[in-house]
């Protein structure tokens, strides 16, 4: 595997690369031009210029996230062509900067939903947490407004500019359906993929996060079904999966390690993520180490290591330790922790798997 971390640019990061480059086994960063407005073209000068800082510090860019899609593409509106063409002409300018893999979302209006941004554990550490039945009777407006209330609060989703405009976002997404939500999916994926392969450029979705409605919106990437149906709309290689554990796995009903199992060889890119779950439908995000959360990162990290992946991995989210100032979830510390223990099991698993290979031959 290829690890990667999540790195905001230079000014928009607490982390500088050259602290980054300090972790062991790190290759890469993930990144986005989070200045340019979802629907625009990503100009060639600006990803050049990420090509260049990327390569000072040793590290390549070859996972770009996100391109975010712009709400009338997902809406299916007339105007959706407009923009999909922007993102066919972003696609060619990121391949010439030798980017390998886009990730990207197709939630409406917002890219993910927590309640609580520092919710503190026993140990004294932070992190996000969802508390189920705060959305489940809050008007998403009352919400809106007190995030946009902390200064210290941005996060992709959930940007100032956007958040202006959700009211009548809200009113667009009336009627809009499940079925009319993948339709418009369809649409996006039979304009891009073909672009995507004559570029080398694999197109990775993001899971639904949390994996269900929140607000009364249409939810498309929740469960094996959901990506059974995505990997066929358009049954090419180039349309394939972010692996979140963190997304999936905080529905027990999804088991996420059977998920790399039967979807390895479209699995472009993974997010490591743990979390505690609690029966009301609660969760809170927790250090990747197993034994912390309920989601079996180890189980995970075996199944990728016994189906040959190859592609790009991120610790995902982690927890706020050592009075670290950062954005919501984006401890460098914590994350930092999480890259090492996932080495530290893939390679206790490729030891074990040389003892083997000795022992039997």
């Amino acid at each position: 595997m290829k690890m990667v971390l999540r790195w905001f640019g230079e000014g928009n990061d607490q982390v500088p690369l050259h602290h980054m480059k300090q972790i062991p086994g790190l290759e890469g960063v993930a990144w986005a031009l989070h200045d340019i407005p979802a629907g625009e073209v990503w100009p060639l000068d600006k990803i050049s210029e990420i090509r260049k800082q990327a390569d000072s510090h040793g590290l390549n860019m070859d996972v770009v996230e996100s391109v975010n899609i712009h709400e009338d593409i997902k809406l299916g509106l007339p105007t959706r062509d407009k923009y999909i063409e922007n993102y066919r002409t972003t696609i060619k300018n990121l391949a010439s900067a030798g980017v390998k893999v886009i990730c990207y979302n197709f939630m409406p209006v917002f890219d993910w939903v927590r309640t609580d941004l520092y919710k503190e554990h026993e140990d004294g550490s932070t992190s996000l947490f969802f508390e189920k039945s705060i959305i489940e009777n809050i008007d998403p407006m009352k919400l809106v407004k007190e995030i946009s209330l902390n200064k210290n609060y941005s996060m992709p989703g959930w940007e100032p500019e956007r958040l202006k405009y959700l009211t009548e976002l809200f009113k667009q997404y009336e009627g809009i359906t499940e079925e009319d939500l993948w339709d418009h999916l369809q649409y996006f994926l039979e304009k891009i993929i073909p672009i995507a392969a004559q570029y080398d450029i694999k197109m990775a979705i993001h899971p639904d996060d949390p994996p269900f409605s929140v607000f009364g919106l249409p939810r498309i990437m929740k469960n094996k079904a959901d990506i059974r149906r995505l990997l066929g709309l358009v049954d090419n290689p180039y349309n394939g999966l972010t692996l979140c554990s963190g997304s999936f796995g905080v529905n027990a009903d999804n088991n996420v390690a059977e998920m790399v199992r039967e979807f390895s060889d479209r699995i472009h890119f993974a997010h490591i993520r743990n979390a505690k779950t609690f029966g009301n439908g609660d969760f809170i995000e927790t250090s990747h180490r197993t034994s912390d959360g309920t989601i079996d990162i180890y189980e995970i990290v075996k199944a990728l290591h016994e189906e040959g992946f190859t592609g790009y991995v991120r610790p995902d989210h982690g927890r706020q330790i050592w009075d670290e100032e950062c954005r919501p979830g984006y401890g460098f510390y914590d994350r930092g922790l999480g890259i090492m223990y996932l080495w530290g099991i893939w390679d206790s698993l490729v030891r074990a798997g040389k003892e083997t290979y000795h022992v039997t031959n």
